[in-house]
C-alpha cells in the first residue's frame, strides 16, 4: 500500500517551526511496510490544500494530514478533506464532553466560542481521543481510500500515531510487518557496510540497510510474515550475525535505546559511578547522561572546566602540563579525567578537551579532541580530528566520550 504525507502550515514553509512530524512519520510509516513516494508541505491556503490533497488522492491508499485541526480560522485541514470527499460536518458529542472535562480541569474555566469548532468532524469519521491537546484525531474512509488527521504538535501526534493509527494501519496490511534496529558506535558507516555488504546486497526478507548518524550507525533490519511470531523468527539470525561481525560496536538492539541509555545501564549494572570533566563540549555530555531516567543513581558530578584555571582548580591539571602541553592536549586530558575521579570519588570519569572552532589555536587544527577515560587506575586517552562546524565538533565529540565510558566498562567489568 501506499502512503503519503501532507504537512499543514505556513509557520513549516517559513522554517519557523522545524517539521519533526514528517521524520517522525515516515519512519513509522517504513516500519508498517507502506511504501511512501511522495510527501509535501502546504501553507494554510484553502485552495492549495484542497490540490494537494486531490492530488494525494489519486496516487495513494492512505493520506496522512498533520496540523491545522486546531480552533482559530486558519485551522483548515478538515474543513478541506470534508469538502474534497463530499462528507458533512457535524457536532460529536463524545468529542464535546471531552472539550468541556478539558477546559473544565484547566486554568481556562470558560471554554472559547471558536474551540467548539474542534467539536465537528466529518461524517462516519473514526473519532482518536487526543489525551494531550483538544483536536481529535480523525480517520475518514471513501472512495478504496484512507485519510488520516492527525494535529501539528508533536507531543499529541506521536502517542496518538502509536496508540491509535498504527493498530489502524496494521490492520490495513496483508503481511506483519516487523523491524529491529541494530544500533553501532565507533565505526563509520562504510566499514559497517563492508563489513555487512553480503547481507544487504543478498537478502530479499529479511531486508538490510544502513543508516549514518552523528557518531552513530543504525542498521535496520525488515522481515514481512503472516504474522509477529513468524517474522521475529526471520529477524534473528539476521540480527546475531549482524553482532558477530560487529562486535562490541554495537551497544543496542532496541528501537528506543539511546546511546547514553544504554552506557547508564551499564553503569547500573556494574554498580559503577561516574563525573564528566568537560571544556570544549561545555555540560553536553552530562546533559545527554542526565536526560536518562534513573541517572541519579549513577552520576556523581558534572564539572565544567573550560578555562586553564578551572582545571588547575577543580581537576588539580598541572600547571606545567598546561604550560608544556597546552590545554588540548593528550597530558591534559589525562590529568583531568583522574583529577575528576579523586575530586568527587567517583568510579570513573571521563573528560573532553578540544578545540570546537571557528578558529585555531596556533597548530592545533579546529577539530582536534582528546577524549579520556579514568577507571580503575587504567587511563585511556583517544584522540580525534572532527570536521564540521562548532556545534557538530561538540556533538560528536558528546557521542565519542559517551562510547569511550561504555567501551571502558566493557572492557573492565565484563566477565
Amino acid at each position: 500500500m501506499v502512503a503519503e504525507l501532507i504537512s499543514v502550515g505556513t509557520e513549516l514553509l517559513l522554517g519557523n517551526i522545524v517539521n519533526t512530524n514528517a521524520q517522525f512519520l515516515a519512519e513509522q510509516c517504513a516500519l508498517l511496510g507502506l511504501s511512501a513516494y511522495n510527501q509535501c508541505v502546504v501553507g494554510d491556503n484553502r485552495e492549495r490544500l484542497a490540490e494537494a490533497f486531490r492530488t494525494a488522492l489519486k496516487r495513494s491508499d492512505i493520506v496522512i494530514l498533520t496540523g491545522g485541526l486546531g480552533p482559530t480560522e486558519d485551522d483548515l485541514t478538515k474543513e478541506v478533506c470534508a469538502e474534497v470527499l463530499g462528507i458533512p460536518l457535524v457536532e460529536d458529542a463524545h468529542t464535546r464532553e471531552r472539550l468541556e472535562a478539558y477546559f473544565a480541569d484547566s486554568v481556562y474555566k470558560e471554554i472559547p466560542d471558536n474551540n467548539w469548532k474542534q467539536a465537528e468532524v466529518p461524517a462516519g469519521a473514526k473519532i482518536l481521543d487526543n489525551a494531550n491537546g483538544t483536536a481529535p484525531g480523525l480517520i475518514l474512509e471513501k472512495f478504496g481510500k484512507s485519510v488520516i488527521l492527525l494535529p501539528g504538535p508533536p507531543d499529541e501526534l506521536v502517542p496518538l500515531f502509536r496508540d491509535q493509527v498504527t493498530p489502524y494501519l496494521r490492520a490495513l496490511q496483508p503481511e506483519y510487518i516487523f523491524s529491529r534496529m541494530v544500533k553501532i558506535c565507533g565505526i563509520g558507516e562504510s566499514a559497517v557496510e563492508e563489513k555487512l555488504i553480503d547481507l544487504i546486497d543478498g537478502q530479499t526478507n529479511p531486508t538490510v540497510a544502513t543508516y549514518a548518524k552523528i557518531g552513530e550507525v543504525h542498521v535496520r533490519v525488515t522481515a514481512r510474515a503472516a504474522g509477529e511470531e513468524e517474522a521475529k523468527k526471520l529477524i534473528k539470525p539476521v540480527v546475531k550475525e549482524i553482532r558477530s561481525r560487529l562486535g562490541d560496536s554495537v551497544y543496542s538492539i532496541r528501537e528506543e535505546e539511546t546511546l547514553e541509555m544504554a552506557v547508564v545501564g551499564l553503569l547500573k549494572k556494574y554498580g559503577l559511578t561516574v563525573t564528566t570533566a568537560e571544556s570544549c563540549t561545555g555540560g553536553l555530555l552530562a546533559g545527554r547522561l542526565v536526560n536518562v531516567p534513573g541517572a541519579s543513581e549513577v552520576f556523581r558530578e558534572g564539572v565544567i572546566t573550560y578555562s586553564n584555571k578551572a582545571k588547575k582548580k577543580m581537576l588539580d591539571v598541572s600547571k606545567s602540563t598546561l604550560k608544556k602541553y597546552g590545554a588540548v592536549s593528550e597530558q591534559t586530558a589525562r590529568e583531568m579525567a583522574v583529577g575528576g575521579v579523586f575530586a568527587t570519588d567517583a568510579d570513573a570519569c571521563v573528560a573532553v578537551t578540544g578545540i570546537a572552532g571557528p578558529d585555531a589555536d596556533g597548530d592545533k587544527p579546529v577539530g582536534l579532541v582528546y577524549i579520556a577515560c579514568y577507571m580503575n587506575d587504567k587511563v585511556r586517552v583517544e584522540k580525534f580530528l572532527f570536521k564540521g562546524n562548532r556545534s557538530k565538533i561538540r556533538e560528536q565529540s558528546v557521542v565519542k566520550a559517551l562510547d569511550l565510558l561504555r567501551r571502558s566498562i566493557l572492557d573492565n567489568y565484563r566477565k
